[in-house]
């Protein structure tokens, strides 16, 4: 893919919605308003020489000479203080390109030095550099039995403080949670990151296409933390997704809305290990996509609520908030 769109209209244009993630050249080349960073350069030039490389400029794809060996100080204090004004040069460049920067959206994962360290220090110099607006975390936690390194709750602990105070909404996944996910409904008998990675970035699709597309119903970022944040610091998310199937069993799994909406609280749908039905929820919002009409989606909110199959808070009213971009 070298960023060309056969299908836009408007060459060289910035009012289409695929606009809001995409910046289009003057040749109609669209570039991701992305920046990828690491303290060292294998996985991203993993990215520099794969499939992708014609659609990143070089200046975004950021990479130093060693990593932060698995310790936070590493990350945020010495090796990742280097490369923090450098990184946060180009989100400027992106930034400004911006006709109406709403926000950010951040991907780590805490239980290594790099993502827990630096990635806790570019939010907190984007929360000096950009004040108000939001910033969406999507953050990889260590998970109850796959661990890869010894000091991961260490590092995940020392980032957590780096996330109360400086996201607005953060989105909790976990690498166990999806491998059970990727094996039990996918059939994948050994996943890979890879596997794993379409399936995370799956959810973050569905999460961002109110933004992409038009509809009706549309959600922007504000409103995420407006309708799921009851008070600032308790803004941690967890998310399902549903339903995962392989493509071998799509042709012939005929599922109703109802059934759909009752399997996203299941707590092997989660993206977290965590089972909800020992608490109580906050808040919920439920986000549709394709061909689901309003009175459907209703109706199956109507039949949980009678139901009571999912509690919610003394203090907060059983509220769901829905939505259908397209």
């Amino acid at each position: 893919p070298d960023g060309q769109m056969p299908s836009d209209k408007t060459v060289g244009g910035g009012d289409d919605a695929f606009n809001t993630f995409f910046s289009e050249t003057g040749a109609g080349k669209h570039v991701p308003r992305a920046v990828f960073v690491d303290l060292e350069p294998t996985v991203i030039d993993e990215v520099r020489t794969g499939a992708y490389r014609q659609l990143f400029h070089p200046e975004q794809l950021i990479s130093g000479k060693e990593d932060a060996a698995n310790n936070f100080a590493r990350g945020h204090y010495t090796i990742g203080k280097e490369v923090a004004d450098l990184c946060l040069d180009r989100i400027r460049k992106l930034a400004d390109n911006c006709t109406g920067l709403q926000g950010f959206l951040v991907f780590n994962a805490v239980g290594g030095g790099t993502g827990s360290g630096l990635g806790s220090l570019l939010l907190e110099r984007l929360s000096v550099d950009y004040g108000k607006k939001s910033k969406l975390g999507f953050t990889v936690y260590p998970s109850p039995q796959v661990s890869t390194s010894v000091v991961e709750p260490y590092n995940s602990v020392l980032s957590t403080h780096s996330l109360l105070e400086h996201t607005d909404v953060s989105v909790l996944l976990d690498n166990e949670a999806i491998y059970d996910i990727c094996r039990r409904s996918l059939d994948i008998e050994r996943p890979t990151y890879t596997n794993l990675n379409r399936l995370v970035s799956q959810v973050i699709s569905s999460l961002t296409a109110s933004l992409r597309f038009d509809g009706a119903l549309s959600v922007d970022v504000t409103e995420f933390q407006t309708n799921l944040v009851p008070y600032p610091r308790i803004h941690f998310m967890l998310s399902s997704y549903v339903p995962v199937i392989s493509a071998e069993k799509a042709f012939h799994e005929q599922l109703s809305v109802v059934e759909i909406t009752n399997s996203a609280f299941e707590p092997s749908s989660m993206m977290a290990k965590c089972d909800p039905r020992h608490g109580k929820y906050m808040a919920c919002c439920l986000m549709y996509r394709g061909d689901v009409v309003p009175k459907d989606v209703n109706a199956a909110v109507a039949t949980i609520k009678t139901k009571r199959t999912i509690q919610f808070v003394d203090w907060c009213p059983t509220g769901f908030k829905c939505d259908r971009p397209i």
